[in-house]
């Protein structure tokens, strides 16, 4: 069955950057788009990034210049650097495929950007 898996999160100073990777399998992650989203306390859950099949990237306007997400397909890896860390940053990282009408999620992981 899908399974993704995040690593990478953490404790951040305001600034500072991160690395997230998602490891995925049960699917062929060579031919599904794969997106990156955000949820913080209190609030709905946002598309922080997505990669299609062919590298090509997109983010919403309010993530363009600090997010940057790549793929690996021969190690069925998606990643997110993020760069100059903000407060508003924190939140559970989360990482989604949407095959057979159906979106899948990882557990996610936890980034608190804090001085």
């Amino acid at each position: 069955q899908v399974q993704l898996v995040e690593t990478g999160g953490g404790l951040v100073q305001p600034g500072g950057s991160l690395r997230l990777s998602c490891a995925a399998s049960g699917f062929a992650f060579g031919i599904y788009a794969m997106q990156w989203y955000r949820q913080a306390p209190g609030k709905q859950r946002e598309l922080v990034a997505g990669i299609s099949t062919g590298g090509s990237t997109n983010y919403p306007d309010s993530m363009q210049g600090r997010f940057t997400i790549s793929r690996d397909n021969a190690k069925n890896t998606v990643y997110l650097q993020m760069n100059s860390l903000k407060f508003e940053d924190t939140a559970v990282y989360y990482c989604s495929v949407f095959r057979s009408q159906t979106r899948f999620w990882g557990q996610g992981t936890q980034v608190t950007v804090s001085s």
